[in-house]
């Protein structure tokens, strides 16, 4: 099956409701000005975009739709567009065409506009709508509802929002509101059904039905395999619930029975009396939804492993998406056909957690769970092991590179290859390294139980009992015999190994305990903390907040960067705050990044590296504004 006939169908429809698009939206604008105020602004997204390169992972695709005369298929990172031949015809990118922020369900609605247009639900920045022609953005005025997990257009042109905090909110074209005050407070990961008989997923409280004005609930006391709800699917009075241990079945508003017992449930399709059930790990499966005990049935066709996340309709085919691309297959035959596969990418992994360029002008790249990629050109090598994993810390040194993971400390050659291992058994006081400080006799581990020192004469260790503020440590800075130890509770001044001075709120004007990242400014410190933002230590122990950087800002751990000209700070959602030397102010910047959540930071060959916890991407410094 080619991806042309498998569009035919849904085009001539697409043609049509594409001449009255422009109309429709005009008519809807008309309406919202003489309407009540509305709770929301409009965003065009048609803007200049920054000089920024995206450094590209992998694609894993998350949804998709038919619309208008194609397949659109958004990624975490990505809002791709692919014509009747399987070729990509426009993308749309987190951070530059789109907003900064992570991609995910798809939906053809009609709300506010009168015509289908493609909706895209995003985290933390509402919701994408395209028409065909032009791309915008609403965005609530509350941000607890700009988390947008599930769509469910309605036939009354409006359409339904599952958020992360608000519950289910109603979306007309002219106004937000909760669709009712108890579905309102929900962590929505899916919803079914219409505006009358409405079905509800959640993360954490299992399932909740919305009919008639009376509101049930199931949890696992009422037959729920569990709580989580991944994924729902609608049949006349039936309602199938996916769930990481299996399936209900509901009939009437009554549960009957589980199906799939134990199969983390990712993707539901009810098709006559059969069931199609994507799993996280086995694939699709066909189960017969009869009344005697049905039989699982795994699908083949590319489709018997892996993650199924997706499974719809498309003209007179069935489509199956997984992260690795779009299948086809007839309904009758269920033998499915890949016709449309993502992008090969340079990195592993797109949640990034440490970045380093060394001498020889490669690109280490730590992952939250990924282990580590070092990119030297077009060449990747990529190392994970149960030591090599998560990644909190990458510093080279002159011979070695070291990798402060959650299981120890990597040592690599520079070739690059795995040295040594240092964990709890070789002296360490964790095997949990969160930080590295090279000095020229040695260096200083950072761990959750104190700091270790490792030097000519062995291995020996400071802790609360030593004279520390607090074990926890987080971040190291060191100059001359001088090093700066953030913590969990404050911030501990070491001189020759020895514990000198401690800071806290309660007897110095640090506006924060937990201190996230340390660096060297001139004659101060620049001390990043998880709530306060920046301050600057100085040389007297005098602390200073800056004028221009107020309100609760996080700085992720170890997410800062000076250069000749400049101080970077990684928040956790403000995107990258840029520090002028020489003017002596601070300014934040969101452009070209792919998320508001900036991770690591690093300098080299006259570019900043900026990671996020959805992806890379690098930009010349000279042009960073």
């Amino acid at each position: 099956m080619t991806l042309r006939k498998l569009l035919l169908i849904p085009a001539a429809a697409a043609v049509l409701a594409g001449v009255y698009t422009g109309a429709a939206f005009r008519k809807a604008a008309r309406a919202m000005h003489t309407a009540e105020p509305a709770n929301f602004t409009v965003h065009s997204l048609d803007r200049s975009l920054p000089e920024v390169e995206t450094v590209g992972s992998a694609a894993q695709f998350i949804d998709a739709v038919v619309f208008q005369d194609g397949i659109y298929v958004s990624t975490p990172s990505e809002l791709l567009a692919y014509d009747s031949g399987g070729e990509i015809r426009a993308r749309w990118r987190s951070g530059l065409e789109l907003p900064s922020a992570r991609l995910g369900a798809l939906a053809v609605a009609s709300a506010g506009a009168g015509s289908p247009e493609l909706w895209l639900a995003t985290d933390r920045a509402g919701v994408l709508v395209f028409d065909g022609r032009a791309m915008r953005q609403v965005l609530p005025d509350d941000p607890s509802a700009r988390q947008i997990t599930a769509l469910l257009p309605l036939s009354t042109g409006a359409i339904l929002l599952g958020t992360a905090d608000r519950g289910v909110v109603l979306f007309d074209g002219r106004r937000l509101t909760s669709f009712q005050n108890s579905l309102a407070r929900l962590n929505v990961t899916a919803l079914a059904g219409t505006a009358s008989d409405l079905w509800v997923g959640t993360a954490d409280r299992g399932l909740y039905h919305w009919r008639g004005g009376a509101l049930q609930h199931f949890a696992e006391a009422d037959g729920l395999p569990d709580v989580r709800v991944n994924s729902l699917a609608t049949g006349g009075d039936r309602v199938l619930a996916g769930t990481p241990m299996g399936i209900a079945e509901l009939d009437g508003g009554r549960f009957q029975r589980n199906l799939a017992v134990g199969v983390f449930t990712t993707a539901l399709l009810a098709s006559g009396d059969r069931l199609l059930a994507g799993s996280l790990e086995e694939g699709l499966a066909v189960i017969p939804l009869e009344p005697r005990v049905p039989r699982l049935q795994h699908a083949g066709g590319g489709l018997a492993g892996g993650a199924v996340t997706r499974i719809f309709s498309g003209g007179a085919s069935l489509l199956a998406l997984t992260p690795g691309g779009l299948y086809a297959a007839d309904p009758a035959a269920l033998a499915w056909k890949r016709v449309i596969g993502p992008e090969p990418g340079k990195l592993t992994d797109r949640n990034i957690s440490a970045i380093a360029a060394d001498a020889a002008g490669r690109l280490w790249v730590g992952y939250f769970d990924r282990g580590l990629d070092v990119v030297d050109g077009a060449r990747v090598t990529h190392f994970e092991s149960d030591s090599v994993f998560c990644v909190n810390r990458i510093v080279h040194g002159a011979q070695a590179t070291a990798v402060a993971t959650a299981n120890g400390l990597v040592m690599f050659d520079t070739r690059p290859a795995v040295r040594q291992v240092l964990r709890k058994a070789q002296g360490l006081l964790a095997d949990h390294v969160t930080d590295v400080a090279l000095r020229p006799d040695g260096m200083v581990l950072a761990t959750p139980a104190g700091i270790t020192f490792l030097d000519a004469s062995g291995t020996h260790s400071v802790s609360d009992f030593h004279g520390l503020v607090n074990q926890h440590v987080y971040t190291l800075a060191a100059a001359g015999n001088q090093l700066l130890a953030g913590t969990l509770g404050g911030l501990s001044v070491l001189n020759a190994g020895v514990v000198k001075a401690n800071y806290s709120t309660f007897n110095s004007r640090l506006p924060h305990n937990w201190i996230t990242a340390i660096q060297r400014v001139n004659d101060e410190w620049f001390v990043g903390t998880y709530g306060a933002g920046v301050v600057r230590l100085s040389e007297n122990g005098t602390w200073d907040a800056f004028a221009d950087l107020r309100g609760e800002v996080v700085i992720n751990p170890n997410a800062m960067l000076v250069t000749a000209t400049r101080v970077y700070a990684g928040t956790m959602d403000r995107g990258l705050l840029i520090y002028d030397r020489a003017g002596g102010r601070w300014s934040a910047t969101v452009n070209g990044l792919p998320s508001l959540n900036v991770t690591a930071l690093a300098a080299g060959g006259g570019n900043i590296y900026i990671g996020t916890d959805n992806g890379l991407v690098q930009v010349a410094e000279q042009s960073l504004r």
